[in-house]
């Protein structure tokens, strides 16, 4: 499933594209939105921005469509007229005069107003955005102290989207290894400059996957290591996906467990 970066990302592009331009047309493929399809059409479109790992699509009119990729939905941009060859079923499609943006095969859709966006079931549980710059790092590690998430492994507090949300399975190893620190831990069981390294290095770390295409390496390494001709999976981050191949800082070789059904990478060299 898309991160929170991954999502920015894709904003970006479809505010690109259609951001501040009226949407000639407005097309649902679930017949339950078919009918919000002739309100949203000719209205401007206001804002692209992401939730999390959710999307919302906001018009002048005051209505905003959610939408959240899950595992199969994928933003495309085209031409507008035009449709990519691609055996997905279409599920939104806005169309400007000059450019098209269209969801394929997600499920997750609704059209909501300020209050139906106050109370949707997913919204209302998210902590603040990863990748909204009012989230800083004295802003993460208030909640790191919140008793909501102080006595609960870094493992789980890391993916529960109600701490910061935007924070998905590849970012928190990624995180948890700039910070130097074991994912078994507790909030509450850190020191101060434990706790304020680990919330520096969720800040940062989200940012630079956003900004750098998913690259949580540091970013001069990753230079270096693509000019020596090693593969971008390889090079692009510091322990996520490398199990048994040695750390770039001490030589390690980074391991590999799971927690509730997911992978998670460290270093036994560098986190403590």
């Amino acid at each position: 499933m898309p991160e929170g970066p991954e999502i920015r990302r894709a904003a970006d592009r479809l505010a690109r594209a259609v951001e501040g331009d009226v949407a000639l047309k407005v097309a649902f493929g679930l017949p339950l939105l078919r009918r919000f399809g002739a309100k949203l059409s000719g209205q401007r479109v206001l804002r692209i921005r992401p939730r999390g790992k959710a999307l919302l699509t906001s018009f002048e009119g005051g209505l905003t469509i959610y939408s959240h990729n899950q595992l199969y939905g994928r933003w495309m941009v085209a031409r507008a007229g035009e449709r990519p060859r691609i055996n997905r079923e279409l599920r939104l499609s806005i169309e400007t005069d000059t450019d098209a943006i269209l969801l394929y095969s997600a499920s997750d859709i609704a059209v909501l107003d300020a209050r139906g966006m106050a109370a949707h079931p997913f919204l209302a549980k998210l902590g603040p955005d990863l990748l909204d710059e009012a989230t800083t790092p004295a802003v993460v590690e208030a909640r790191l102290a919140d008793r909501r998430f102080a006595g609960r492994t870094l493992a789980a507090v890391l993916l529960d989207q109600a701490f910061v949300a935007g924070i998905g399975n590849y970012l928190r190893s990624e995180m948890l290894f700039v910070a130097g620190i074991r994912a078994d831990r507790r909030p509450k069981d850190l020191d101060d400059r434990e706790r304020t390294a680990l919330a520096e290095a969720i800040v940062a770390v989200g940012r630079q996957a956003w900004k750098r295409a998913g690259v949580t390496n540091d970013w001069q390494r990753a230079q270096q290591l693509k000019a020596e001709g090693l593969s971008f999976e390889t090079r692009r981050f510091h322990v996520f996906d490398r199990d048994g191949l040695p750390c770039w800082t001490c030589g390690e070789l980074i391991e590999r467990s799971e927690t509730g059904g997911r992978r998670l990478y460290a270093c036994p060299g560098c986190q403590v």
